[in-house]
């Protein structure tokens, strides 16, 4: 397996994996989306066996009062045929390699509630703060 960058040009190609997390994205949507994170230092690795892209995660450096300075792992996915075979690990050593290379402590991400088993056997907590809340709306 080999890790690495995803390249822009890439984009249009990783969107069938990452669709199996995003399901609400269209293809356009997710390279538009990607390229506008990108501008902000959002960075989308992918997992390759061969020249087939078997994983992806994207990552990005944050500051919060909350969490402090941090790298924050805003997607994750692992081809629904190549889980639980190691990829989704790789992908999150691969960021917290990142971290300390950037100096920081820790690595935050939300997770669905069926992938927290996941997280905790590779040692992620709770944070304090684990209830998320959303207006769709504003009004």
């Amino acid at each position: 397996m080999d890790i690495r960058p995803i390249f822009e040009h890439e984009l249009e190609d990783v969107y069938p994996v990452v669709a199996e997390l995003r399901t609400h994205l269209d293809r356009e949507e997710f390279v538009y989306g990607v390229k506008r994170q990108a501008a902000l230092g959002y960075e989308l690795w992918g997992a390759f066996e061969g020249r087939a892209l078997i994983g992806a995660i994207g990552f990005r450096s944050a500051h919060t009062l909350a969490r402090g300075a941090h790298l924050h792992v805003d997607d994750l996915v692992v081809t629904q045929s190549r889980r639980k075979s190691g990829v989704g690990r790789a992908l999150l050593e691969l960021a917290e390699k990142e971290a300390r290379r950037h100096g920081f402590d820790s690595v935050f991400l939300d997770s669905r509630p069926d992938a927290l088993p996941f997280y905790y056997a590779l040692g992620y907590a709770p944070h304090t703060a684990t209830l998320v809340v959303k207006k769709v709306r504003a009004t």
